[in-house]
Parts: C-alpha cells; sequence; structure tokens
C-alpha cells in the first residue's frame, strides 16, 4: 500500500486523499508567492511551518523559474524544496502557476510575455491588451489570451516535464500529494475576450453535447444561471442558448477546456489529484468584477464538462461569511478544499470547523509565515479580505495555532473514519452562540466564550472526543425516560503514535462544566440514568 501514489477515494459518501495507504489531512499552510523562490528564504519558512505544527506546505513552482528558455528545464528548485520538506517530515502541495496567476500572467516566462504574436494576449476591451483596471485595485492588468493554443501547447509541455520529475523523483516517496493547475484563472474587466476571434467564436453554435449536458445537470445550479438556461433554446449560438450568462459560460468554457488540456498532460505523466481554486464572487459583483470563467461554484457545472481530469475545485475564502462559501462548496457533495484563507483571529477556529462540521481535505491559511504577526489593510485589501473584517483586528496567535493543528493531528485516523457520517460534529461562534451536538440520547452541548471559541466532538464506540477552544462543555441525557446524566471519566490529554496519553483526570466541579480558552482535547465516558 505505501508505494501507491496519493489518490482520492470515496467513503461514506465523502472523498478522503489517501497518502500511503491512509487517510489523510493537510493540516497546511500556503507561502506567499515569492518565498519558495529561494531555497535559503525557505529555512525561516521550513521552522515556521514545524512550530505551527503543520503536516504539509502549500508551495508555487513557476513556469519562468523551471523553463526560463523555451525547451530547456531547470528542476534543481524543485527537487530542494522536496529534499527540504522530507528532512522536516512535511508534505508537500505543488501550486503550478502558469499561464495565470490572479487572473494575469505574472509568472509566465519571458520568451512567452514578449512573443505577442505567438502567444496572443487577451483583449478584455477590443484592440487593447494592456489596461488599468478600477476593480483590481487599479493596477494595470495584462493576461495571457485563453483562445491562444501556442499558449496552452507551451503551458502544458512544461506542466508534463514538471510531473515526470515528480515522478521520477518523488514517486516512491509521496512529498509532493497534490497539484494545483494554474492559479485563478479568469478574465478581469468583462465577461469575456473581446478579439475578433473571440467575437466570431461566440456567434458560432455551443456543442450539442454541451448544452445536453448543461441542461441536465441544472439541479444544483445558481439560480440565475438555472435560469438562463431553462429559458434559453436548445441550440444556436452562446446568447441564444445562455442568455444574459453566455458570456461567462463561453469563457468558462474555454479556460476550463485550456486547464483540463494541461491537467490531463500532467496527469498521463503522474496522475496525482488535481486542483483549480478560485477567486470569489461575490454578492452583487458581475462577471469581470471577479476574473470571470473561473472555477467559481457558479461555474462548476461548466468544469466538470470540460475539464474531468481536476479532481478539486477549491475556494479562496478571504470573506466574513466564510460559513456560507463552506457551505456553498460542500453541497453538491464535494470535498472541502481550502488552498487560501485569511491568518487573523479566527484561523484555529476556522481550521477546527472545517474539519469537524465540513469534514475538510485540506485547510490552508495564506502566508501563513504571518501568522501571528498585525496585518496591513493594504496588504489584505489585495488578497480580496474585507478589510473591515473586525477578525482583522486582532492577528492568530501562533502558539495556539500550533496547539490546535497538534491536537487534530493525533486525531487523523479516527476524524476520517467519521468523516461523511454524524459521529463527527462541530461549530463555532461564527455560526451561534451556543451549539447542541446529538449523538443519540446523548447531548454534547457547548457555550462559545469568546468570537474565537469552537467546538468539534467526535463519538467513537463508548468514548466522547472533544476538541475545544474559548468554549464551555457540558453533556446532557436526551432521553426523557433516562434524564440523569454521570460523567464516568473525563481526561484531558492528546494522541501520539495514536496512542491516548492521558493528562490530567478531571472530576468535580471541574468535570460538571469543563471551561477552556486555549485548544484542548478531551477524552469522556458517560452514562446515562
Amino acid at each position: 500500500m505505501k508505494n501507491t501514489i496519493p489518490h482520492l477515494e470515496t467513503r461514506n459518501g465523502r472523498p478522503l486523499l489517501i497518502v500511503d495507504g491512509k487517510p489523510f489531512i493537510m493540516l497546511a499552510g500556503e507561502t506567499h508567492n515569492s518565498s519558495a523562490s529561494s531555497l535559503e528564504y525557505m529555512e525561516a519558512v521550513w521552522e515556521k511551518a514545524l512550530a505551527l505544527r503543520l503536516n504539509t506546505v502549500l508551495l508555487p513552482v513557476s513556469w519562468e523559474l523551471i523553463e526560463p528558455e523555451e525547451g530547456h528545464f531547470d528542476f534543481s528548485l524543485v527537487k530542494g524544496v522536496i529534499d527540504a520538506a522530507r528532512e522536516r517530515g512535511l508534505r508537500l502541495g505543488i501550486l503550478w502557476f502558469g499561464a495565470w496567476k490572479n487572473a494575469q500572467c505574472y509568472y509566465a516566462p519571458a520568451w512567452v510575455k514578449t512573443d505577442l504574436r505567438r502567444f496572443r494576449r487577451a483583449e478584455i476591451i477590443k484592440n487593447r491588451t494592456f489596461i488599468h483596471l478600477e476593480n483590481f485595485y487599479d493596477m494595470p492588468y495584462s493576461s495571457l489570451s485563453y483562445l491562444c493554443e501556442a499558449t496552452r501547447e507551451a503551458d502544458a509541455k512544461a506542466f508534463a516535464k514538471l510531473m515526470a520529475f515528480l515522478r521520477d523523483y518523488d514517486g516512491e516517496r509521496h512529498t509532493v500529494i497534490t497539484v494545483q493547475v494554474e492559479n485563478e484563472t479568469g478574465v478581469m474587466g468583462a465577461a469575456r475576450e473581446h478579439s475578433d476571434e473571440a467575437d466570431d467564436r461566440f456567434y458560432e453554435s455551443v456543442p450539442a453535447d454541451f448544452v445536453n449536458w448543461m441542461r441536465a445537470h441544472t439541479e444544483n445550479m445558481a439560480e440565475d444561471v438555472r435560469r438562463e438556461i431553462e429559458g434559453g433554446r436548445i441550440s444556436g449560438n452562446w446568447s441564444e442558448v445562455f442568455g444574459k450568462a453566455s458570456e461567462e459560460i463561453f469563457s468558462a468554457w474555454h479556460i476550463a477546456s485550456y486547464v483540463g488540456y494541461i491537467a490531463q498532460a500532467g496527469k498521463k505523466e503522474y496522475p496525482l489529484p488535481m486542483t483549480v481554486n478560485c477567486w470569489l464572487n461575490k454578492p452583487g459583483e458581475q462577471p469581470g468584477d471577479y476574473p470571470s470563467g473561473g472555477p467559481v461554484s457558479r461555474m462548476e457545472e461548466v468544469w466538470r464538462f470540460c475539464a474531468p481530469e481536476i479532481d478539486l475545485h477549491c475556494p479562496d475564502i478571504y470573506v466574513q461569511n466564510f460559513t456560507e462559501v463552506c457551505e456553498e462548496y460542500t453541497r453538491r457533495g464535494n470535498a472541502l478544499y481550502i488552498p487560501e484563507c485569511a491568518t487573523h483571529s479566527y484561523a484555529a477556529a476556522r481550521a477546527l470547523l472545517c474539519v469537524g462540521r465540513y469534514h475538510a481535505m485540506c485547510y490552508s491559511p495564506f502566508g501563513f509565515e504571518d501568522i501571528g504577526l498585525p496585518f496591513s489593510n493594504a496588504q489584505m485589501a489585495l488578497f480580496g479580505a474585507d478589510v473591515d473584517d473586525p477578525a482583522l483586528s486582532v492577528p492568530q496567535d501562533a502558539e495556539r495555532y500550533g496547539q490546535m493543528n497538534r491536537l487534530l493531528a493525533g486525531l487523523i485516523p479516527k476524524l476520517t473514519d467519521a468523516y461523511g457520517s454524524e459521529e463527527l460534529q462541530a461549530s463555532s461562534r461564527e455560526l451561534e452562540e451556543t451549539a447542541d451536538f446529538l449523538f443519540g440520547d446523548i447531548v454534547a452541548h457547548a457555550d462559545f466564550s469568546a468570537n474565537d471559541g469552537a467546538s468539534l466532538v467526535l463519538r467513537e464506540g463508548e468514548f466522547f472526543y472533544v476538541l475545544a477552544q474559548s468554549s464551555i462543555i457540558r453533556f446532557s441525557s436526551a432521553n426523557p425516560e433516562l434524564p440523569g446524566l454521570d460523567i464516568l471519566s473525563l481526561e484531558e490529554g492528546c494522541f501520539e503514535n495514536d496512542q491516548w496519553q492521558c493528562g490530567r483526570r478531571l472530576n468535580g466541579d471541574e468535570a460538571v462544566v469543563c471551561a477552556f480558552d486555549e485548544p484542548t482535547l478531551l477524552r469522556a465516558k458517560v452514562f446515562a440514568f
């Protein structure tokens, strides 16, 4: 089993990541974009990862650094980060920064950027490939065209070379466990490209198999997209078939097809689980205010059809309505895989919530090197964060975050056994002030004593495991015929090498009302009578 490459399996109706034959939860952090471009700079980053008790680091591999000249590949940097992660017992999630990074072509090689004829740029406005966008923080904007086959072929060749290197260098060790294909794809400033070629293609007939797919998969669609599809024609050009949603769907069709082509080329070499991430659309925004055509939830059906090689669609969450996004990205039965989120004071609570409530595959604050440091509102605005979010006023305490990860890591075998079942539940102050977790005749009740309060409850046989911070925990009976409840044993502790290590044995008033500020793991046995 150890030599089986990392892959996905469905258990209890829930996709799980399997690494070395065992289910794995990525308690991860994503580096800043430029950190992994220097092995020397990464030394301090690795140490921070260990201090935070991460088990996985997500980091970029950029096209410009592995193929600085066309056809000449250099994987020394990739080898270096793999070696460094192995030495520290860490796994890696590779982020392929190819033609797209944040809807732009930042990380394409110079030989791609300078050959404007061969590697065409997107015309967001007719005949203009370079503009300033007010809704892009007044930054200059240019992107490679999603219609350019030469770009797609060059991108696919480089990605395939990367995957072949990972197979040859890491295929027996499995340091790298997932790969993200591109980063926050899409076009800004308009819903679609507006070159003459784009206009011609927009007025061509939509492929019949795609129309049939979309009309057969409206059950979970965004309401406005579903309405346009059900009200449109069954054949015709993009506008006639998809109405007001046509331009975004047109972009999604081409971008997803591009990304699917890249992923397919890579999987032929080494079929690791592959992901795509998205810059979220906020309420009231129109395509082009966010990267149009990217793998946002409202375009999921398009991406499923055009890029079946992609295993997971992942939200980058910097918005205040964090839990609403989690609900949206799991409502179709998808695994929750969060490659980017904020490092503010809710970060530890959200790690617990994502694992316990949404049975997440990956939770990964972006720029984890900064956990514990004050925020720059200007920098957070560039990440798409709501700068008026009150959580941004307090940075996440690094020691507390490390303790939360340490306790979660020890529980991984039990957590993954319970994924997809009601035996694992969680809530937080973000959702409610108090929570009742019902397990048959027993209720575990949580009062959240601070804004970062969160509690996870797992039942396994006769034991209840409770992982909580800023919470008060009580047990009671839900059976009116057995209204009494006694605590038979209550222990603080942790798991090390799958063995329970008991700390304090709690009793008396400390057992009746369990109040904890710092992340704490309890093992309880109760009796209803």
